[in-house]
C-alpha cells in the first residue's frame, strides 16, 4: 500500500477559487496489477485552463467532479511498474492529478527525456503550452513569413512562447499585456517588436499606429475588449486564432461576445477555434521543432516554480488566474 496526499475539489467555486474550494485528503493506494504504473509526481502543471474545468457546463472535456482529485498534467518518476512499456526509474507525462503518488493503466503517459531539457520545461515550451503556440499559430493561424502578428495576454505561457515561434517564422510581433513590467519583458527579453499595455493604453489605437496596414494573424487568449480591438485592426485575409479566454473575477457569467464581428466579412477574414489534442499525434514534430528553436537562441524557456507540494496548489493556480506569475507555472510537489 502506498499513502499520498490529494488536492480534491470540495465545492464549486464563483469567481476566483478560495480555500474551501479545496480538500486535503489521505489516501492509500492499492498495489498496482497487470498493466499498471505506480508514479511519484514531480511537477504538476498549474494552467488558466483550470478554472474552466471547475464549472459544471459542457466542454470539450468533463468538469472535475465535486470530490474528485484535480485533473492537471504532471511530470513524474515510475516507481512500480507491471506494465511492459514502462520501467522503474522512467520519466514520464501524463494526467495523474494533484496528488503525490498515482497508478496509471498508461494511457496517455510518454516518457520524456530530461536530457533534453529538465523536466519543468517539458510541462512549458516543450509542453501543452509550446504544442498549443505551436500549432495554433502554423495550422490555425496559417503563419507565413512577413505576416504581422497580434497576440493577447502574451506574457503568459502560452503567449510568450506564440510570440516567439511568430518571431522565429519571420513576423512581425506586437504583444498585449497587463502591467509595464510585463510589456518591457516582452520587447527587451523576449524580442517582440513592441507591446502593449492593456491597464494604461487604449489598444485599439495603439494598434492602428503599431500595425496601421492591420493585423494579419491574432491569436486571442483573453477574448472580450481585446478581441473586439483585434477586430477593428484587421487586414483582408486575416485569421483569428481563438486559444483561450480568461476572466477570474467572473467565471459565473458568459465573457461578452465580439461587437465588431461584421469585420469578418468586411475583411473576408476568418476567425477560429482548437484544442491542442486535436493535434496530438504531431506533438513530436512540435518537440523537434521547439528544441531546435531553443539551442539556436531564437526561444527562450521560463519557468515559475512554487515549492510546497499539494498544500500550495490553490495559491499557485490563483497565482496563474491573476496573472502574477512569471513564466510557465509549475508546483513542484
Amino acid at each position: 500500500m502506498t499513502k499520498t496526499q490529494q488536492v480534491r475539489l470540495a465545492r464549486r467555486p464563483s469567481g476566483l477559487p478560495a480555500t474551501d474550494t479545496w480538500s486535503v485528503v489521505s489516501e492509500e493506494l492499492p498495489a498496482i496489477t497487470a498493466g499498471e504504473i505506480l508514479v511519484k509526481v514531480d511537477l504538476v502543471s498549474v494552467d488558466p485552463a483550470m478554472r474552466g474545468w471547475l464549472n459544471d457546463v459542457r466542454s470539450y472535456r468533463p468538469p472535475v467532479g465535486v470530490g474528485d482529485v484535480m485533473r492537471s498534467l504532471d511530470i513524474a518518476t515510475v516507481v512500480e511498474s507491471a506494465h511492459p512499456g514502462f520501467s522503474a526509474g522512467d520519466n514520464v507525462s501524463g494526467v495523474f492529478g494533484v496528488t503525490e503518488y498515482a497508478i496509471s493503466d498508461g494511457r496517455g503517459v510518454s516518457t520524456v527525456d530530461l536530457r533534453v531539457a529538465p523536466a519543468a520545461t517539458w510541462l512549458g515550451v516543450l509542453g501543452v503550452p509550446g504544442m498549443t503556440a505551436y500549432f495554433g499559430l502554423l495550422e490555425v493561424g496559417k503563419l507565413r513569413v512577413g505576416e504581422t502578428v497580434v497576440i493577447s495576454a502574451a506574457a503568459g505561457a502560452v503567449g510568450s512562447v506564440a510570440g516567439q515561434i511568430a518571431k522565429a517564422m519571420g513576423a512581425t510581433v506586437i504583444g498585449i499585456a497587463s502591467g509595464a513590467e510585463k510589456c518591457r519583458r516582452l520587447t527587451e527579453e523576449l524580442s517582440f517588436d513592441a507591446a502593449i499595455d492593456d491597464h494604461s493604453e487604449d489598444v485599439v489605437r495603439r494598434l492602428r499606429e503599431l500595425a496601421p496596414q492591420g493585423l494579419d494573424v491574432y491569436f486571442d487568449n483573453v477574448g472580450g475588449e481585446i478581441l473586439d480591438a483585434a477586430l477593428a485592426n484587421l487586414r483582408r485575409g486575416a485569421r483569428i486564432v481563438i486559444c483561450g479566454v480568461l476572466d477570474p473575477d467572473n467565471e459565473s457569467e458568459l465573457v461578452p461576445g465580439p461587437s465588431r464581428y461584421m469585420a469578418l466579412l468586411f475583411f473576408r477574414a476568418t476567425m477560429a477555434g482548437f484544442v491542442v489534442s486535436d493535434y496530438a499525434d504531431r506533438y513530436g514534430e512540435a518537440v523537434a521543432k521547439i528544441a531546435q528553436w531553443r539551442d539556436e537562441g531564437k526561444l527562450e524557456a521560463r519557468e515559475h516554480v512554487v515549492e510546497g507540494g499539494v498544500a500550495r496548489f490553490g495559491e499557485a493556480l490563483n497565482i496563474v488566474l491573476t496573472g502574477a506569475n512569471n513564466g510557465k507555472l509549475v508546483l513542484a510537489m
